[in-house]
Order: structure tokens, then C-alpha cells, then sequence
């Protein structure tokens, strides 16, 4: 999995459940397990043994204030990775399943973080890193993964924002999708990649599926991510 890493940030793959209309909650604000409870015994063990092998597991503190993720291997034998929570201003709620004391934590900040909440994190047995000025820089992020905690594979289950500041920094690798059989619709329901509009067509991040398969009954898609030009990406 690692044949396109660069040595300086961790090999990425983004991972999630979407509708056919590639919506990943019922509605806005909405937590995304309601659709999760809908995906099949076999994907579940998927996404847990798909966890188990990587070192690492992002999701944006916005998921973490609406699903209050555990982010832990449950359904298979294995080692819980590193949860990694990008949280510019420290104001993750503390009663957080990420911060109790079953798996490794790293809240990232940015400089503007209140030391008081940085404190608090700590307090709870947390790891808190700065990586950014005014909000947390991802590539800054990466490479301290990489160089700091030796996390060489890590895995994106991120919301529309977390999914679309990852990509638009270059910084994934590969994604693989588990598509429910269900359309939900809604102007404003968040989907897979969320953030600006683009303007032209060359600046569509392009895809190459490399592998389809039943997951019992769940289609899964895995893809390779191309981008074209320059990196953004810090060396």
C-alpha cells in the first residue's frame, strides 16, 4: 500500500460510507452512525481489520462533536492506531470517547489555542502537538506523524471538511468507499468532499479504481488518487 508514499508525511487512505447519492448522513448536523447501522456484518469486520493494520485514524473535531467516535478496534483482534484529532482551538468536548484512556490521542492545535483547554486535554491523558499559526496546518500535521510518532499508514475517516482540506493539500493516497443502497437527497446533507466550488474542470482531482467488490452485501470501490502538477506538499 505504500508504493506512493513520500518520506516525509504518512502514506493516506480515506475511508467512508456513502449513499448512492454520495451523501454521508440523513441531514445536516446529523451523525453519520444512523446510515452505519445499515452497513453489513462483513463491512463492519472491513472497517475494523482496516483499522487494526494502520498506525493512525483522522477524523475532524466537528465528527467527534456530532458522533462522539470511539475510533477503537472492536470487531477484530488487533491494536487500537493513534487517534488523530485536528482541533485548531482546543475545544473538543472532554468528555470525548477519544480521550478516554483505551487508545492513544493526539489533539492538534494551533497556536491560538487557549492554554487553559490545552491543560485540560493533557489532563485527560491526551497528546496535544501545535501545528499551525491561526488553525491547524495539515502538511505540518503530516510530517510531524511521520517524523515525531512514526506513523508510516494512516486512515482518513473524516466529514466533508476534514475530507476535502486533505485533498486539496495532496495528501491522500487512496480511498475506498462502502456505498449503502440508499438515496437521501438534500441540497445542504454533507457529503463525501465538501469545501470551495471549483471553477473548471482542471481542477477535478482525479481518480483511477483499481479494485470493486461485494463486502457481504455492501459494494466497496477502491481507488488511487492522481494529481497532476506541482505537489503543495512540504519537503
Amino acid at each position: 500500500m505504500e508504493k506512493n508514499s513520500t518520506d516525509w508525511r504518512p502514506h493516506v487512505l480515506m475511508m467512508s460510507e456513502i449513499t448512492a447519492d454520495g451523501k454521508l448522513t440523513l441531514k445536516k448536523g446529523a451523525s453519520s452512525k444512523i446510515l452505519m447501522k445499515y452497513m453489513a456484518p462483513e463491512t463492519e469486520v472491513l472497517l475494523h481489520s482496516t483499522r487494526a493494520e494502520l498506525d493512525a485514524i483522522m477524523v475532524g473535531s466537528n465528527t467527534i462533536k456530532i458522533d462522539n467516535s470511539f475510533l477503537t478496534v472492536r470487531k477484530v483482534k488487533g491494536k487500537n492506531p493513534l487517534r488523530v484529532i485536528p482541533n485548531s482551538r482546543a475545544d473538543i468536548p472532554l468528555d470525548s470517547n477519544v480521550l478516554k484512556p483505551d487508545a492513544p490521542t493526539l489533539i492538534a492545535v494551533s497556536e491560538k489555542a487557549p492554554k487553559e483547554k490545552v491543560a485540560a486535554i493533557r489532563e485527560r491523558g491526551a497528546s496535544v502537538e501545535i501545528a499551525g499559526r491561526e488553525a491547524v496546518d495539515l502538511p505540518v500535521l503530516m510530517r510531524l506523524l511521520r517524523q515525531k510518532y512514526g506513523v508510516r499508514r494512516m486512515m482518513v475517516e473524516g466529514g466533508p471538511t476534514l475530507n476535502w482540506y486533505m485533498l486539496r493539500d495532496r495528501l491522500v493516497d487512496e480511498i475506498r468507499l462502502i456505498h449503502l443502497p440508499f438515496i437521501v437527497g438534500g441540497a445542504d446533507t454533507p457529503s463525501l468532499v465538501g469545501g470551495m466550488h471549483i471553477e473548471h474542470e482542471e481542477e477535478m482531482i482525479r481518480l483511477t479504481l483499481k479494485r470493486f467488490y461485494l463486502c457481504g452485501s455492501n459494494l466497496v470501490t477502491e481507488y488511487d488518487v492522481l494529481y497532476t502538477g506541482a505537489s503543495n506538499g512540504i519537503s
